[in-house]
C-alpha cells in the first residue's frame, strides 16, 4: 500500500506550517484538502498558503478552478487520487493537508460513486428528506442538511445500500497516517480571533469587496467564512465591527465542528501544539510517524 500522511485539525493550529516542515524532512509533496482553496482568487479568507511560505515544496490542487466553476467531492476524489499516484511514482511522499473531512474520506477510502449533476430544484429539500428516509428508515441526517441528504440519496441510488450503514464498511485505499493538531479551546479561540485581525491587515475586506462588486454569488464565493459577513456590511445590514465579530464567531463554531468530525470519523493521532516552540511539535510528529512504520 502507498503511504499517505494526512494533517488535519481545526483552523488556526498550524497545519500549513507543519506540512511544509514535514515535506522538507520526508521528501514530500503537499496536496490541498480544503474545499475552498481549489479556487483562484479566494486567498485571504481561506488562509491559503502563500508563495513565500512554500519554501520550494511542490503544492497541488490549489488554484485549479475559477470561482464560477463547480467543483464537487467527486471531482476532488479523482484529482487527489491522481496526484497521489503521480507523487508516489516519483518516490515522494504525498502529504494531504486541510480541514475538509469529506474530501479526505472520499479520496482515501473506498467511496464509490458516479458523478451526478442534480439541481436543488429537481429535488426540493423536503421531498429529498422524505426520499432518503424512505430508502433508509435509520437515517439521522438533519432535514436542513441538503448537501448531506443529496449525498446519501446518491449513494443509496448507486449502491442499493442504506447510507446509515456506509461508515461501517469504509476501507482505506492507502497506508494512511492521520496526524491531528490540537490545543486548548481557550488558546484556539484566541488564535482564531487574532487570526481574523491578521487577515484584515492582509486585505480581507478588500478581497471581499472585489468579490462583492463582481456580483458573483457562486457556491465557491459563499462557502468560505469571511465573504458573506462582509457582504452584509456592504449591504448596510450590519456594521463593520459586527461583520468582524461574526467572522470570528463563525470561525470558532467551524473549528468546533471540525474537531467533532475528525474525532468521530477517522483514527487521528492528536498532537498538542507547542506554539512557543513549534520545532518541538514537529519532532513529536516525526516520532509518531516513525512509530507507525
Amino acid at each position: 500500500m502507498q503511504k499517505v500522511i494526512c494533517i488535519v485539525g481545526p483552523t488556526g493550529v498550524g497545519k500549513t506550517k507543519l506540512s511544509i516542515e514535514l515535506a522538507k524532512k520526508l521528501n514530500g509533496e503537499i496536496i490541498n484538502a480544503d474545499s475552498t482553496q481549489v479556487y483562484i482568487g479566494l486567498d485571504i479568507a481561506t488562509a491559503k498558503v502563500k508563495e513565500e511560505e512554500k519554501d520550494g515544496i511542490p503544492h497541488h490542487l490549489f488554484d485549479i478552478k475559477e470561482i464560477t466553476e463547480p467543483y464537487t467531492v467527486y471531482d476532488y476524489q479523482k484529482d487527489c487520487r491522481k496526484k497521489i499516484e503521480e507523487i508516489s511514482s516519483r518516490g515522494h511522499l504525498p502529504i494531504l493537508v486541510g480541514g475538509t473531512g469529506l474530501y479526505l474520506k472520499a479520496a482515501l477510502y473506498n467511496y464509490e460513486f458516479e458523478e451526478m449533476k442534480v439541481e436543488e430544484k429537481e429535488y426540493p429539500k423536503e421531498k429529498l428528506y422524505e426520499m432518503v428516509c424512505e430508502k433508509d428508515p435509520n437515517n439521522k441526517i438533519h432535514p436542513n442538511n441538503y448537501k448531506r441528504l443529496l449525498r446519501a440519496y446518491q449513494y443509496m441510488e448507486q449502491t442499493g445500500k442504506p447510507f446509515s450503514e456506509k461508515e461501517k464498511s469504509d476501507i482505506p485505499l492507502y497506508d494512511i497516517i492521520w496526524i491531528g493538531l490540537t490545543t486548548d479551546r481557550e488558546i484556539l479561540y484566541e488564535r482564531i480571533n487574532n487570526r481574523v485581525y491578521q487577515m484584515l491587515e492582509e486585505g480581507l475586506e478588500e478581497e471581499a469587496r472585489k468579490l462583492y462588486d463582481s456580483n458573483i454569488r457562486s457556491k465557491a464565493v459563499l462557502t468560505p467564512i469571511g465573504y458573506r459577513e462582509f457582504f452584509s456590511y456592504f449591504d448596510g445590514k450590519i456594521t463593520k465591527e459586527e461583520a468582524i465579530s461574526n467572522i470570528q464567531k463563525e470561525s470558532r463554531h467551524y473549528a468546533k465542528r471540525q474537531y467533532t468530525w475528525f474525532q468521530n470519523q477517522v483514527p487521528v493521532k492528536w498532537v498538542s501544539v507547542n506554539f512557543s516552540d513549534f520545532s518541538e511539535t514537529i519532532k513529536q510528529v516525526e516520532e509518531m510517524i516513525k512509530d507507525t512504520k
